[in-house]
């Protein structure tokens, strides 16, 4: 097959074209801001919001997506949020979580009555419910029972 020069032309004025397409999607990709990792309390509060708007599918993902875990697991931590338990992984601490500072005394976290006592001190008896039945796996009546023998501190006792 004999190509003359107007064939010849149209065919380098194509391959130019495509060049310079792919050249200028790439000047712009690079121009594009990069939007900075969220830090581990942005994905925290996004997978508590997603949880609570009742759409657990996106939690799980965007809980696996920044953290590794597995299907399973990512799953019964998000079931988990339902009933109060907090998720616990290295990525959703941030620096100042994971290491004790000068304000953030070493040691255990507060135990379970003196949570509960905040929480009902904050008029959150509810969420103090969930607390006690997601740590303890008592029953609903068990933990209402629970919350309500716990004596709220006045003023300056907490």
């Amino acid at each position: 097959m004999n190509l003359g020069l107007p064939e010849l032309l149209f065919m380098l004025c194509l391959a130019l074209l495509a060049v310079a397409i792919i050249v200028f999607a790439a000047a712009r990709a690079a121009r594009r801001p990069v939007e900075p990792a969220p830090g581990p309390q942005e994905v925290d509060a996004r997978i508590r919001h997603l949880a609570a708007a009742g759409k657990q599918i996106e939690a799980i993902k965007v809980l696996r997506t920044h953290t590794g875990m597995s299907l399973r697991d990512a799953k019964l931590a998000v079931d988990g949020l339902a009933h109060g338990r907090p998720i616990r992984h290295p990525a959703l601490q941030g620096p100042a979580l994971q290491q004790p500072g000068p304000q953030q005394p070493a040691g255990p976290a507060a135990d379970l009555a003196t949570r509960v006592r905040r929480l009902k001190s904050d008029g959150r008896a509810d969420q103090a419910v969930f607390l006690v039945r997601g740590e303890t796996g008592m029953g609903h009546d068990e933990a209402v029972a629970f919350v309500d023998s716990i004596q709220v501190a006045h003023e300056g006792e907490l």
